[in-house]
Protein backbone atom coordinates (compact mmCIF):
# COMPACT_ATOMS: atom_id res chain seq x y z
CA UNK A 1 0.00 0.00 0.00
CA UNK A 2 2.72 2.71 1.10
CA UNK A 3 4.73 1.84 -1.66
CA UNK A 4 3.09 0.96 -4.38
CA UNK A 5 5.47 -2.55 -5.71
CA UNK A 6 3.55 -5.12 -6.94
CA UNK A 7 4.63 -8.21 -5.02
CA UNK A 8 2.67 -11.05 -7.36
CA UNK A 9 0.54 -10.93 -10.78
CA UNK A 10 -1.29 -13.09 -12.77
CA UNK A 11 -3.62 -11.65 -15.89
CA UNK A 12 -3.66 -7.87 -13.93
CA UNK A 13 -4.22 -6.34 -16.75
CA UNK A 14 -7.13 -8.94 -18.16
CA UNK A 15 -10.39 -7.22 -18.52
CA UNK A 16 -12.89 -9.10 -16.68
CA UNK A 17 -16.77 -8.93 -15.26
CA UNK A 18 -16.11 -7.97 -11.02
CA UNK A 19 -19.41 -8.71 -10.73
CA UNK A 20 -20.21 -7.16 -6.46
CA UNK A 21 -16.53 -5.71 -6.36
CA UNK A 22 -18.01 -2.59 -8.71
CA UNK A 23 -19.55 -1.69 -5.54
CA UNK A 24 -16.41 0.06 -4.27
CA UNK A 25 -16.96 2.99 -6.85
CA UNK A 26 -20.45 2.95 -5.80
CA UNK A 27 -19.78 3.77 -2.72
CA UNK A 28 -16.22 6.08 -3.66
CA UNK A 29 -18.60 8.29 -5.12
CA UNK A 30 -21.18 8.42 -2.27
CA UNK A 31 -18.21 8.88 0.18
CA UNK A 32 -16.69 11.98 -1.58
CA UNK A 33 -20.09 13.60 -1.53
CA UNK A 34 -19.67 12.68 2.26
CA UNK A 35 -16.44 14.06 2.43
CA UNK A 36 -17.40 17.46 0.56
CA UNK A 37 -20.48 17.93 2.31
CA UNK A 38 -23.17 18.24 -0.30
CA UNK A 39 -24.53 15.10 1.57
CA UNK A 40 -24.65 13.81 5.07
CA UNK A 41 -25.15 10.38 7.43
CA UNK A 42 -28.59 11.67 8.11
CA UNK A 43 -30.02 12.56 4.61
CA UNK A 44 -32.58 9.71 2.70
CA UNK A 45 -32.85 8.82 -0.40
CA UNK A 46 -36.08 7.54 -1.75
CA UNK A 47 -36.73 3.76 -2.52
CA UNK A 48 -37.83 3.99 -5.73
CA UNK A 49 -40.08 0.57 -7.11
CA UNK A 50 -37.59 0.41 -10.08
CA UNK A 51 -34.92 0.01 -7.28
CA UNK A 52 -36.77 -2.46 -4.98
CA UNK A 53 -38.11 -4.73 -7.91
CA UNK A 54 -34.86 -5.32 -9.54
CA UNK A 55 -32.52 -4.90 -6.55
CA UNK A 56 -35.04 -6.87 -3.88
CA UNK A 57 -35.40 -10.15 -2.80
CA UNK A 58 -37.54 -11.05 -5.88
CA UNK A 59 -34.76 -10.44 -8.18
CA UNK A 60 -33.21 -13.23 -6.80
CA UNK A 61 -29.89 -11.21 -6.03
CA UNK A 62 -28.12 -10.16 -3.14
CA UNK A 63 -30.46 -7.36 -1.08
CA UNK A 64 -30.99 -5.34 1.81
CA UNK A 65 -34.46 -6.38 2.04
CA UNK A 66 -36.04 -2.05 1.49
CA UNK A 67 -39.53 -1.16 1.07
CA UNK A 68 -40.47 -0.07 -1.76
CA UNK A 69 -41.92 4.17 -1.45
CA UNK A 70 -39.95 4.49 1.66
CA UNK A 71 -37.01 6.87 2.85
CA UNK A 72 -33.60 5.01 3.80
CA UNK A 73 -30.23 6.76 5.21
CA UNK A 74 -27.23 7.39 4.17
CA UNK A 75 -25.96 5.75 6.97
CA UNK A 76 -28.08 2.77 6.56
CA UNK A 77 -27.13 2.28 2.77
CA UNK A 78 -23.47 2.11 3.59
CA UNK A 79 -23.82 -0.93 5.56
CA UNK A 80 -26.25 -2.58 3.27
CA UNK A 81 -23.59 -2.43 0.77
CA UNK A 82 -20.91 -3.42 2.25
CA UNK A 83 -22.32 -6.54 4.16
CA UNK A 84 -25.20 -6.96 2.95
CA UNK A 85 -24.12 -6.42 -0.92
CA UNK A 86 -27.64 -4.69 -1.32
CA UNK A 87 -28.69 -4.21 -5.53
CA UNK A 88 -31.58 -2.40 -4.31
CA UNK A 89 -29.00 -0.11 -1.83
CA UNK A 90 -26.99 0.64 -4.67
CA UNK A 91 -29.84 1.84 -7.34
CA UNK A 92 -30.68 3.99 -4.65
CA UNK A 93 -27.46 5.47 -3.78
CA UNK A 94 -27.56 6.00 -8.05
CA UNK A 95 -30.80 7.25 -8.30
CA UNK A 96 -30.15 9.64 -5.45
CA UNK A 97 -26.89 11.04 -6.88
CA UNK A 98 -27.50 10.89 -10.43
CA UNK A 99 -31.05 10.55 -11.22
CA UNK A 100 -30.80 7.32 -12.90
CA UNK A 101 -28.24 4.20 -12.29
CA UNK A 102 -27.43 4.87 -16.11
CA UNK A 103 -26.35 8.10 -15.38
CA UNK A 104 -24.61 7.07 -12.57
CA UNK A 105 -22.61 4.27 -14.12
CA UNK A 106 -21.02 6.91 -16.69
CA UNK A 107 -20.07 9.02 -14.02
CA UNK A 108 -18.20 6.04 -12.07
CA UNK A 109 -16.45 5.39 -15.16
CA UNK A 110 -15.26 8.80 -15.51
CA UNK A 111 -13.97 8.58 -12.19
CA UNK A 112 -12.52 5.50 -12.80
CA UNK A 113 -10.42 7.56 -15.62
CA UNK A 114 -9.26 9.98 -13.24
CA UNK A 115 -8.11 7.67 -10.79
CA UNK A 116 -6.08 6.20 -13.37
CA UNK A 117 -8.40 2.76 -14.15
CA UNK A 118 -7.98 2.94 -18.02
CA UNK A 119 -9.41 -0.51 -18.44
CA UNK A 120 -12.64 -0.27 -16.09
CA UNK A 121 -16.15 0.70 -17.64
CA UNK A 122 -19.19 0.39 -15.61
CA UNK A 123 -22.61 -0.10 -17.08
CA UNK A 124 -24.42 -0.57 -13.47
CA UNK A 125 -23.90 0.58 -10.17
CA UNK A 126 -24.21 -2.82 -8.59
CA UNK A 127 -22.00 -5.12 -10.72
CA UNK A 128 -25.26 -7.22 -12.55
CA UNK A 129 -23.82 -9.29 -15.70
CA UNK A 130 -23.52 -6.75 -18.93
CA UNK A 131 -20.80 -7.63 -21.52
CA UNK A 132 -19.44 -4.15 -21.42
CA UNK A 133 -19.07 -3.34 -17.62
CA UNK A 134 -15.77 -4.69 -17.04
CA UNK A 135 -12.86 -4.39 -14.88
CA UNK A 136 -9.06 -5.25 -14.48
CA UNK A 137 -7.61 -6.23 -11.07
CA UNK A 138 -5.11 -3.99 -11.56
CA UNK A 139 -8.14 -1.64 -11.41
CA UNK A 140 -9.86 -2.74 -8.41
CA UNK A 141 -6.42 -2.47 -6.34
CA UNK A 142 -5.50 1.14 -7.23
CA UNK A 143 -9.42 1.89 -6.54
CA UNK A 144 -9.11 -0.25 -2.91
CA UNK A 145 -5.94 1.57 -1.89
CA UNK A 146 -7.91 5.24 -2.85
CA UNK A 147 -10.59 4.35 -0.55
CA UNK A 148 -8.57 3.57 1.75
CA UNK A 149 -6.18 6.54 1.33
CA UNK A 150 -9.18 9.00 0.94
CA UNK A 151 -11.76 8.04 2.70
CA UNK A 152 -9.94 7.19 6.17
CA UNK A 153 -13.80 8.59 8.89
CA UNK A 154 -15.25 5.98 6.37
CA UNK A 155 -13.44 2.92 5.48
CA UNK A 156 -13.88 1.46 8.67
CA UNK A 157 -17.60 0.91 7.60
CA UNK A 158 -15.38 -1.75 5.58
CA UNK A 159 -14.80 -4.04 8.51
CA UNK A 160 -18.23 -4.24 9.50
CA UNK A 161 -19.20 -8.03 10.61
CA UNK A 162 -23.05 -7.87 10.54
CA UNK A 163 -26.04 -5.62 9.96
CA UNK A 164 -29.85 -5.79 10.67
CA UNK A 165 -31.84 -3.86 8.87
CA UNK A 166 -36.01 -4.49 8.03
CA UNK A 167 -35.43 -7.23 10.93
CA UNK A 168 -33.05 -9.28 8.84
CA UNK A 169 -29.64 -9.68 9.85
CA UNK A 170 -27.25 -10.56 7.70
CA UNK A 171 -23.38 -11.36 7.46
CA UNK A 172 -20.19 -9.48 5.83
CA UNK A 173 -19.15 -12.19 3.05
CA UNK A 174 -15.60 -11.05 3.47
CA UNK A 175 -14.14 -14.61 4.81
CA UNK A 176 -10.86 -12.98 6.13
CA UNK A 177 -12.38 -10.95 8.40
CA UNK A 178 -13.18 -13.78 10.43
CA UNK A 179 -9.67 -14.68 10.95
CA UNK A 180 -6.83 -13.12 12.87
CA UNK A 181 -5.04 -11.76 10.14
CA UNK A 182 -5.30 -8.13 10.44
CA UNK A 183 -8.31 -7.96 7.92
CA UNK A 184 -10.16 -4.98 7.38
CA UNK A 185 -11.80 -4.66 3.65
CA UNK A 186 -13.43 -4.67 1.30
CA UNK A 187 -15.52 -6.55 -1.22
CA UNK A 188 -16.66 -9.69 -2.18
CA UNK A 189 -17.86 -10.61 -5.80
CA UNK A 190 -20.11 -13.56 -7.16
CA UNK A 191 -21.93 -14.10 -10.65
CA UNK A 192 -21.60 -16.95 -12.64
CA UNK A 193 -19.59 -15.45 -15.68
CA UNK A 194 -17.15 -14.33 -12.83
CA UNK A 195 -16.88 -16.53 -10.68
CA UNK A 196 -15.85 -16.17 -6.70
CA UNK A 197 -13.61 -12.50 -6.04
CA UNK A 198 -12.30 -10.33 -3.32
CA UNK A 199 -10.87 -7.42 -3.49
CA UNK A 200 -9.11 -7.05 0.28
CA UNK A 201 -6.63 -5.56 2.76
CA UNK A 202 -4.95 -6.34 5.59
CA UNK A 203 -2.34 -4.50 7.88
CA UNK A 204 -0.08 -5.48 10.80
CA UNK A 205 1.71 -2.54 12.38
CA UNK A 206 3.09 -0.08 9.91
CA UNK A 207 2.42 -2.57 6.85
CA UNK A 208 -0.69 -2.62 4.38
CA UNK A 209 -1.08 -4.89 2.03
CA UNK A 210 -4.01 -5.06 -1.08
CA UNK A 211 -5.44 -7.98 -2.88
CA UNK A 212 -7.51 -9.17 -5.63
CA UNK A 213 -8.31 -11.97 -7.04
CA UNK A 214 -11.26 -13.27 -9.14
CA UNK A 215 -12.25 -16.28 -10.61
CA UNK A 216 -12.33 -18.54 -8.00
CA UNK A 217 -14.35 -22.04 -8.57
CA UNK A 218 -15.55 -21.70 -4.98
CA UNK A 219 -16.45 -19.77 -1.63
CA UNK A 220 -13.71 -22.24 0.38
CA UNK A 221 -10.94 -21.39 -2.38
CA UNK A 222 -12.06 -17.26 -2.30
CA UNK A 223 -11.10 -18.05 1.69
CA UNK A 224 -8.24 -20.02 1.17
CA UNK A 225 -6.37 -18.56 -1.82
CA UNK A 226 -6.20 -14.76 -0.82
CA UNK A 227 -5.33 -16.17 2.84
CA UNK A 228 -2.31 -18.06 1.25
CA UNK A 229 -1.02 -14.93 -0.81
CA UNK A 230 -1.60 -12.49 2.16
CA UNK A 231 0.54 -14.82 4.57
CA UNK A 232 3.36 -15.41 1.70
CA UNK A 233 3.51 -11.84 1.28
CA UNK A 234 3.64 -10.69 4.56
CA UNK A 235 6.22 -13.72 5.22
CA UNK A 236 9.11 -13.22 2.51
CA UNK A 237 8.63 -9.12 1.87
CA UNK A 238 9.02 -6.16 4.15
CA UNK A 239 9.21 -2.49 3.92
CA UNK A 240 12.74 -0.88 4.50
CA UNK A 241 13.11 2.97 5.03
CA UNK A 242 16.21 4.11 3.17
CA UNK A 243 16.36 7.74 3.31
CA UNK A 244 13.94 11.10 4.45
CA UNK A 245 13.01 13.78 2.69
CA UNK A 246 15.75 16.68 2.81
CA UNK A 247 18.41 13.80 4.58
CA UNK A 248 21.78 14.47 2.91
CA UNK A 249 23.16 11.45 1.03
CA UNK A 250 26.84 12.62 -0.06
CA UNK A 251 28.63 15.76 -0.87
CA UNK A 252 30.13 17.04 -4.49
CA UNK A 253 32.94 18.56 -4.69
CA UNK A 254 33.19 22.11 -6.61
CA UNK A 255 34.91 23.50 -9.52
CA UNK A 256 35.96 27.21 -8.95
CA UNK A 257 33.67 27.51 -6.38
CA UNK A 258 33.57 29.88 -2.93
CA UNK A 259 33.34 26.37 -1.03
CA UNK A 260 35.04 23.20 -1.81
CA UNK A 261 31.56 20.82 -1.65
CA UNK A 262 28.03 21.03 -1.61
CA UNK A 263 25.63 18.47 0.58
CA UNK A 264 23.32 16.46 -1.95
CA UNK A 265 19.93 15.89 -0.49
CA UNK A 266 16.90 14.00 -1.12
CA UNK A 267 13.95 15.68 -1.98
CA UNK A 268 11.34 12.56 -0.96
CA UNK A 269 11.11 10.12 1.80
CA UNK A 270 12.69 6.66 0.12
CA UNK A 271 10.77 3.51 1.42
CA UNK A 272 11.12 0.40 -0.39
CA UNK A 273 9.11 -2.98 -0.55
CA UNK A 274 12.12 -5.86 -1.06
CA UNK A 275 11.94 -9.68 -0.54
CA UNK A 276 13.79 -9.95 2.65
CA UNK A 277 16.31 -12.03 1.26
CA UNK A 278 17.20 -9.60 -1.87
CA UNK A 279 17.41 -7.34 0.99
CA UNK A 280 21.11 -8.68 2.44
CA UNK A 281 22.54 -7.78 -1.52
CA UNK A 282 20.71 -4.67 -2.01
CA UNK A 283 23.27 -1.71 -3.09
CA UNK A 284 23.24 1.69 -2.96
CA UNK A 285 24.68 3.90 -5.17
CA UNK A 286 25.51 8.01 -6.22
CA UNK A 287 27.09 9.35 -9.55
CA UNK A 288 27.54 12.60 -10.94
CA UNK A 289 30.16 14.23 -13.33
CA UNK A 290 32.32 16.06 -10.83
CA UNK A 291 33.73 18.24 -10.10
CA UNK A 292 30.45 20.24 -10.73
CA UNK A 293 31.26 23.69 -11.63
CA UNK A 294 30.17 26.97 -9.59
CA UNK A 295 27.78 28.52 -9.32
CA UNK A 296 25.03 26.10 -8.20
CA UNK A 297 22.20 27.00 -7.18
CA UNK A 298 19.64 24.71 -4.19
CA UNK A 299 17.54 22.23 -5.87
CA UNK A 300 19.79 22.00 -9.02
CA UNK A 301 19.80 18.64 -10.36
CA UNK A 302 23.64 17.33 -9.37
CA UNK A 303 23.68 13.86 -9.08
CA UNK A 304 21.69 10.10 -9.28
CA UNK A 305 21.07 7.98 -6.63
CA UNK A 306 20.65 4.26 -7.73
CA UNK A 307 19.30 1.51 -5.86
CA UNK A 308 19.90 -2.36 -7.10
CA UNK A 309 18.88 -5.17 -5.66
CA UNK A 310 18.71 -8.96 -7.15
CA UNK A 311 15.36 -9.50 -9.06
CA UNK A 312 14.91 -6.36 -8.36
CA UNK A 313 13.72 -3.19 -11.00
CA UNK A 314 16.39 -0.72 -10.15
CA UNK A 315 15.48 2.46 -8.81
CA UNK A 316 16.81 5.59 -9.96
CA UNK A 317 16.23 9.21 -7.86
CA UNK A 318 18.17 12.25 -8.31
CA UNK A 319 19.83 14.17 -5.94
CA UNK A 320 19.45 18.24 -5.52
CA UNK A 321 21.82 20.75 -4.31
CA UNK A 322 21.18 21.19 -0.55
CA UNK A 323 23.04 24.69 -0.34
CA UNK A 324 23.85 27.79 -3.02
CA UNK A 325 27.18 28.09 -4.11
CA UNK A 326 28.70 31.34 -5.77
CA UNK A 327 31.42 31.12 -8.20
CA UNK A 328 34.90 32.23 -6.94
CA UNK A 329 35.48 36.12 -8.32
CA UNK A 330 38.80 36.19 -11.37
CA UNK A 331 41.83 36.20 -8.81
CA UNK A 332 40.28 33.21 -6.95
CA UNK A 333 39.41 31.50 -10.12
CA UNK A 334 43.24 32.21 -11.53
CA UNK A 335 44.61 30.40 -7.96
CA UNK A 336 42.27 27.87 -7.93
CA UNK A 337 43.80 27.05 -11.68
CA UNK A 338 47.26 27.70 -11.13
CA UNK A 339 46.89 24.83 -8.11
CA UNK A 340 45.28 22.71 -10.53
CA UNK A 341 48.39 23.01 -13.05
CA UNK A 342 50.77 22.98 -10.10
CA UNK A 343 49.15 20.30 -7.78
CA UNK A 344 46.45 18.70 -9.63
CA UNK A 345 43.72 19.87 -7.75
CA UNK A 346 40.11 20.22 -8.95
CA UNK A 347 39.23 22.36 -6.10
Amino acid sequence: METGKVLFEKNADKRMPPASMSKLMTLYLLFERLRDGSLSLDDSFRVSVDAWRRGGAKSGSSTMFLSPKKRVKISDLIPGIIVQSGNDACIVVAEGIAGSEEAFAEEMTRKAQELGMTNTTFRNATGWPDPEHLMTARDLATLAKRTIADFPQYYKYYQQLTFTYNGIKQNNRNPLLYKDMGADGLKTGHTQAAGYGLTASVARGDRRLVLVANGLPSKKARSREPERLLEWAFREFDNYALFARGEQVETADIWLGVVPTVPLVIDQDVKITLPRKARREMKVTVSFQGPVPAPIAIGDKIALLKITAPGQTPIEIPLLAGANVERLGLIGRLGAALTSILWGSAG
